[in-house]
């Protein structure tokens, strides 16, 4: 039979693996491993012709079947909203802690294989790229700025901040590219070396260019208003939602998660407090790993435990995707995530925890539930399983599209589901699964709180700062008070959700959808209801915008 769609959309991740060689090693493509993206502004035009060109084409082929239709459908929510953001020039212009085009590059190394001679000289030559990117970047940003198109000053401090740490200038973790090839070949490293300090010294030069030629003409505030943060929005849900209701709702399910941590909390210490009861888990030296080498060696123990467990029981989980690494980042930024494996799975999915300078504990009764989230039934048994299905989803689909609603939601969805399986029957864990789930609530109030320039509700059920209006001082106080996070990893979530709009919300109204859809379908079907089945069918869709998620889950 022949597929249009599949044919065409498979040309577009060639096409897009050849102008973005970073996109092609995160999704495992080879051949571009030794080369960096051209980030000049005719590098960025080049890559918006690309998408317009394959939206245009996609949107005039016809689908050969229902299979087909579904991937046509999210090619053009997916690409559409790209091309949405191009026009609002946000690429080009946006810096934020955790997304820019010096994030990329930096962290693109930390995937790179590093078993032979060969793939050295593959690190080598792409270290050797990272001055000339970084030269087109700057013009970019430079050409952005000079239009008014900028960022918060915010951002720009404190990713000049990130930069001095990645080159060693500050902070604990040393130089990050002479990390990168310490472990290099005896007859190799003086090439790597000379690559190595070239790149640190072109990012501790770039640092200093942000702070002092765009962090003066950065914005004062940090919201970025109703306009632009609708369009993220609809980029990280692939859904157009209520952001009043959605933000009222975020109020009413904080509350409710809250009551359960405080009744939680007595199993932990009769009579007291979730401060209380905090406090006595800290103190327990069972519940901290005390290094990040056992964190390390704990998470890996726990994700490969629970693969064992779910396998043939709540999943069928096919052979590649049993195996999966878990890693503490040679960086000290802060935050936890997922990059998937490579087509061939020769590169494991691998799961990542990044610990900032000024870390002391290393909680288990914390992140047990981060490790569902990252690794199973979360997002690595979601996008292993995608790149898994050859059979039933096109190139496009299991190695470029990414829905943040989606695969946060499910994620955080995985969190939910292994309290209903009774994973979470100490208490301990349990109540950091609930702190965490409590934790993204709060960002829903408070990212389309600050964005919008929301006033906080006069009646809000904690009666905190009734009829002010949000801003960055009221959203750090706001999230110290609703979650057990340590300082630094806070102040760095903070600026992620002040530099980064609309993205936060994604992990709890991503899960709200898929509870619906999951009560959805055990209404239809009653006492036939099967969840592992409905499970297998809704991952098998790969990744898709909620709207057309619903759409598709109703159908089950």
């Amino acid at each position: 039979m022949t597929r249009p769609v599949d044919a065409r959309t498979d040309q577009f991740v060639e096409d897009v693996a050849a102008l973005d060689p970073l996109t092609a090693t995160y999704a495992g493509i080879p051949g571009h491993d030794h080369e960096l993206p051209d980030l000049s502004p005719d590098g960025f035009s080049a890559s918006e012709e690309l998408h317009r060109r394959a939206l245009a084409d996609v949107a005039a082929l016809e689908a050969s079947d229902a299979r087909e239709q579904v991937a046509k459908d999210a090619f053009l929510e997916r690409v559409g909203l790209t091309v949405e953001r191009a026009d609002a020039r946000i690429d080009r212009s946006e810096v934020s802690v955790i997304s820019s085009g010096i994030h990329a590059i930096r962290e693109i190394f930390d995937l790179m294989p590093t078993g032979t001679d060969d793939e050295w000289d593959v690190i080598g030559q792409r270290l050797s790229a990272v001055p000339a990117a970084l030269d087109g970047y700057r013009a970019t940003l430079l050409e952005e700025a000079a239009a008014g198109r900028v960022s918060a000053r915010r951002q720009y401090a404190e990713v000049a901040s990130q930069v001095r740490g990645w080159t060693g200038q500050e902070g604990s973790a040393g130089d990050y590219f002479q990390g990168a090839v310490a472990a290099a070949p005896d007859a190799l490293k003086p090439a790597l070396t000379r690559a190595a300090e070239a790149a640190s010294a072109s990012y501790a030069e770039f640092g200093r260019f942000i702070e002092t030629d765009l962090l003066p003409r950065g914005r004062e505030t940090d919201g970025v208003g109703r306009e632009a943060y609708a369009l993220a929005s609809r980029y990280f849900l692939g859904a157009t939602v209520d952001l009043e209701e959605t933000y009222a709702w975020g109020w009413e399910e904080l509350k409710r998660i809250e009551d359960d941590m405080a009744a939680t909390a007595q199993r932990i210490v009769s009579g007291g407090s979730v401060a209380d009861a905090v406090a006595a888990l800290d103190a327990d030296p069972a519940r901290d790993c005390g290094s990040r080498e056992a964190f390390q060696a704990w998470m890996q123990a726990k994700s490969d435990a629970i693969l064992a467990d779910f396998n043939g029981v709540h999943f069928d989980i096919a052979e590649p995707i049993r195996t999966l690494q878990c890693k503490v980042a040679p960086t000290n930024d802060g935050g936890a995530w997922y990059s998937p494996p490579n087509e061939d799975f020769s590169r494991p999915g691998t799961m990542w925890f990044s610990f900032t300078d000024d870390h002391k504990q290393y909680s288990t009764w914390r992140e047990t539930t981060t490790v569902f989230h990252e690794g199973v039934p979360g997002h690595h048994l979601q996008c292993a399983q995608v790149v898994h299905q050859a059979e039933l989803l096109n190139r496009w689909q299991r190695l470029l599209c990414w829905v943040s609603g989606h695969g946060e939601g499910w994620a955080l969805y995985s969190e939910r589901l292994m309290d209903e399986l009774g994973y979470f029957a100490d208490p301990g864990d349990r109540l950091g699964f609930l702190d965490m789930q409590g934790f993204r609530a709060a960002r829903v109030i408070v990212d389309i709180g600050v964005h919008l320039g929301l006033t906080i509700p006069k009646d809000n059920p904690f009666g905190w700062r009734p009829g002010e209006v949000w801003d960055a001082d009221r959203v750090f106080e706001f999230m110290r008070a609703h979650s057990r996070m340590d300082d630094g990893s806070l102040k760095f979530e903070v600026n992620r959700y002040l530099g980064w709009p609309g993205q936060a919300p994604s992990y709890k109204v991503g899960e709200r959808i898929w509870l619906e859809a999951r009560a959805d379908a055990q209404a239809r079907h009653g006492t036939a209801f099967d969840l592992k089945a409905f499970h297998a069918a809704a991952l098998d869709l790969g990744s898709l915008g909620l709207d057309p998620l619903k759409a598709a889950l109703a159908r089950l």
